[in-house]
């Protein structure tokens, strides 16, 4: 939907008139109940976010990258794993291409999610649904679809409601917040650390603590099977394109099988 000019006029008559009055802000109606519940939903993750956004700021200053520059990337890109995917290739000079096309593909879980919520956030002014693809993250989405599971098929519920809009900023604020302040740190102490405490393996479970309660549906494991598998069998690859690899075949194996499951659901 084209939300400039008259375009943007026809989208917003469409919201009902309370909700119309704040399509110019940044920030949609938020209902405060909901808001509360999803800080109190995040919260119980909040230190595997903040471990994992410690590894994550060690390892991109132990890496080379000045701290200045670790800032920049760390509030513009928000996504630790592809930061933690790229940094191994700019230390090691691979061309810039590659780097680009290997965070898009760690990143290309997002299209999904935004895929799959956006009935929510749909009628919503540009802006504010530029802030929501910003602020949206992997615990996020799955927070927001298992909170909403029983109003997929209410019509007037996937058009989006400042009850979704509280939940999903109580969660999302939560999240950007620890994982700043956890990287934040991590780039401070980065330097002082020695190089040999196990900060793989620290990274290793923080990644585990994040995702396995997402991993909840047949599509979804077998993509994190089939993104394994492959990255097993292509270790040895130059360039690490053995990881764009995986991903791919990961991506394309959960969305065939979501797509299958829909079907499924639809039919029955």
């Amino acid at each position: 939907m084209n939300w400039h000019g008259p375009g943007m006029m026809v989208g917003m008559s469409r919201l009902p008139a309370p909700i119309a009055r704040h399509a110019r802000g940044l920030l949609p109606p938020i209902d405060h109940v909901a808001y509360r519940e999803g800080v109190k939903a995040m919260t119980p993750l909040a230190v595997a976010i903040a471990v994992w956004g410690v590894v994550t700021g060690v390892a991109i200053v132990n890496a080379g990258l000045p701290i200045g520059a670790a800032l920049l990337m760390t509030f513009t890109v928000f996504a630790g794993s592809a930061q933690l995917a790229v940094m191994p290739l700019l230390a090691t000079g691979v061309p810039l291409p590659i780097v680009w096309v290997t965070a898009l593909l760690v990143n290309l879980r997002f299209v999904i999610f935004a895929a799959a919520s956006r009935r929510s956030f749909m009628h919503l002014p540009w802006r504010q649904r530029l802030l929501a693809s910003y602020l949206n993250g992997d615990l996020g989405f799955a927070l927001f679809s298992r909170r909403f599971a029983d109003s997929a098929l209410d019509e007037a519920a996937q058009q989006g409601n400042p009850e979704q809009w509280g939940y999903f900023y109580g969660v999302a604020v939560v999240n950007w917040a620890v994982w700043q302040a956890g990287s934040v740190a991590g780039f401070l102490i980065g330097g002082l650390m020695p190089t040999d405490w196990g900060f793989e393996l620290a990274a290793y479970i923080a990644l585990l603590a994040l995702l396995i309660p997402m991993v909840q549906r047949m599509p979804a494991i077998a993509g994190v099977v089939g993104t394994a598998t492959v990255a097993v069998l292509t270790v040895g690859w130059p360039m690490r394109l053995g990881l764009l690899l995986a991903v791919l075949v990961g991506v394309t194996i959960a969305l065939l099988g979501e797509a299958w499951r829909d079907g499924r659901v639809s039919q029955s």
